[in-house]
């Protein structure tokens, strides 16, 4: 798989609003406006540098840490999971906010992106250029123009809707367009960009299978139930508009939802990767742990690399230094949480449960093989400990328990926050992530470089899944569900398995397949099931008794970090720079 290479060009017109004659010289480093809008090679390095607005979600704080999957030891995301986020305070999803987590994925930047976007057409149109490549730079930007506004749509709802670069002398102050013209922009380009880009190709690029896979997830999106509403949740605000259709029919939105789905698999290029009969729970949990450490396979639809040539420094992302065990020197960011880590079925597609004695004895046996390609947990096989921490545990298995001493006392696991490595750095709730982490690799010192999936085809067939469900086709909703278990070493769903019952095994499914993924975090808004799943986060507190190799487990609050729900919080906030830039923009509910 060849990797997407950035260049880095200086346009000096677009960046200058005007400029006096004697200054008018061609600087020797720089190209001239006019010389790239003739050269299609320094066209298409103006394109890659919009690819660069891309948010690339290896980062210190995942969008799984502000929902119901992890959580993140740093106090700056306090805000975001206990509602208080504001106008004028975004935490860790502000443009200034000091790791450089979310920082594409500002109004402002996302804005810039889209401008250039927009650029790309005027200037095109103007040069005359022709051919398969301008065609294919066309399809790539329309491409990137919907992903950009998916993003607003998906923050903030309905947003002001720009087509062309605006320029000083232009009126800058734009309205929201309402929800559905949004909705109705993004898919406009996706079709446009499906028409344009060829089937297959380097997957970094934009190709036909991404452009409709983004408008599947789009569709999704809109046919959900935050966005059908009507703004009920906020019965003050006078212009649900931006935040929800409020006419139509939702059953064709839930149609169109399907078909877009289905366009994506009729394609016939994209598969599960190891496909759907692996020949035991071992091949299974290997099969999904390397889905992800590789640089394309044939579920992969849309890959996303960060630029480690010109973004070198301490946050250049790396999942395992990031994610991984503190006994191993690394951070233990974005640790699973305990409700997350139950909603992983028993082996034989039963709920875990911890009031079963038999669950409760051994929690970690006999679970859907995706456990233990995602979660690390205590007694879980890792890699080699580092050299200074080797001589302590020689077999490299994760310690986020407590061994009681013959004085009564209690000596603490390598990999908890008491113990005698990184201790600032543990988890609070017992346990750490392993999917997306290549166990070969030292992560104190080298970075992972693999790719970042923005869509692969699980996706799909789940989204077509969930528009099945909702037109009330159930046994096809569970022909598809049941691909996706039984790739993963699952049972099929029950067959008397209906109604709720089976829309609840679906968002479980979901939850578990596309765990830091980007999806939760959205899922439960779109559900409006956020008031009911961002609650106190539980962890496990795991105790040896002494002489004693089968420990106890004790269900705990993790009380560092509460989190509660206000309606608010379904939307972010439009900051308060922007509101008072342009008088035109209207806030969104409840702030």
């Amino acid at each position: 798989m060849k990797k997407l290479i950035i260049y880095s060009i200086t346009i000096i017109s677009l960046f200058t609003a005007c400029k006096d004659d004697f200054l008018e010289v061609t600087p020797v480093d720089r190209y001239s406006d006019a010389t790239v809008w003739k050269d299609p090679a320094l066209i298409t390095s103006f394109v890659n540098n919009i690819y660069l607005g891309q948010h690339y979600g290896f980062q210190t704080e995942m969008l799984a840490a502000l929902c119901d999957v992890a959580m993140s030891k740093r106090l700056e995301t306090k805000a975001i999971v206990n509602s208080n986020i504001n106008s004028s305070y975004l935490s860790v999803l502000a443009p200034d906010y000091w790791v450089d987590s979310y920082r594409n994925m500002t109004w402002n930047n996302l804005y810039r992106n889209i401008r250039a976007c927009n650029i790309f057409f005027e200037k095109i149109e103007e040069s005359g250029l022709e051919g398969d490549e301008i065609e294919k730079l066309k399809g790539e930007v329309h491409f990137l123009r919907g992903y950009f506004y998916y993003w607003l749509m998906s923050y903030f709802g309905g947003v002001p809707l720009l087509d062309h670069a605006y320029s000083t002398s232009d009126d800058l102050l734009a309205p929201r367009n309402s929800f559905e013209e949004t909705i109705d922009f993004i898919v406009a380009d996706c079709e446009a960009a499906a028409v344009l880009l060829p089937l297959s190709g380097d997957k970094a690029r934009a190709t036909k299978g991404a452009a409709l896979t983004l408008k599947s997830r789009v569709l999704l999106y809109a046919a959900s139930d935050l966005f059908n509403s009507n703004a009920s949740w906020a019965p003050e605000y006078s212009n649900p508009e931006l935040v929800s259709y409020i006419g139509g029919d939702r059953t064709v939105r839930w149609q169109a939802a399907k078909a877009a789905a289905k366009a994506v698999m009729d394609l016939g290029i994209y598969g599960l990767y190891g496909g759907t009969n692996p020949a035991s729970p071992e091949e299974a949990k290997d099969n999904y742990i390397n889905i992800f450490l590789n640089h394309g396979n044939e579920e992969d639809i849309f890959l996303c690399y960060y630029d480690n040539v010109n973004r070198t420094d301490w946050q250049t992302p790396s999942p395992g230094l990031f994610n991984g065990p503190n006994g191993y020197h690394n951070w233990g960011s974005n640790t699973p949480i305990g409700q997350f880590v139950d909603s992983f079925e028993m082996i034989d597609g039963t709920k875990f449960d911890w009031n079963n004695p038999i669950h409760k004895v051994a929690p970690y046996e006999n679970r859907d093989p995706r456990f233990y390609a995602t979660i690390l947990y205590d007694g879980a096989k890792w890699r080699e400990r580092p050299a200074d921490v080797v001589s302590r545990d020689p077999e490299g298995i994760v310690q986020t328990g407590f061994y009681e001493n013959a004085d009564g006392s209690f000596r603490a696991g390598l990999d908890t926050r008491q113990g005698p490595v990184e201790d600032w750095n543990g988890t609070y709730t017992g346990y750490y992530l392993r999917k997306f982490i290549d166990p070969s690799i030292d992560h104190q010192y080298e970075k992972q470089k693999l790719p970042w999936r923005q869509m692969r085809y699980a996706e799909v067939i789940l989204n077509y899944v969930e528009a099945c469900l909702e037109l009330g086709q159930e046994d096809e909703a569970k022909q598809y569900l049941n691909m996706i278990r039984s790739r993963a070493g699952m049972p099929t769903v029950p067959a008397n398995e209906t109604g709720e019952a089976l829309v609840e095994r679906y968002r479980n499914e979901r939850k578990i397949e596309l765990a830091y993924e980007q999806h939760r975090y959205f899922d439960i808004r779109r559900w409006m099931i956020a008031p009911e799943v961002l609650v106190t986060v539980q962890g496990v507190d795991i105790r040896y008794p002494f002489g004693s190799e089968s420990p106890t487990y004790t269900v705990v609050d993790i009380d560092v970090q509460e989190r509660s729900w206000k309606d608010k919080s379904y939307f972010l906030p439009i900051l308060l720079d922007e509101l008072n830039r342009n008088e035109q923009l209207i806030q969104n509910p409840g702030y």
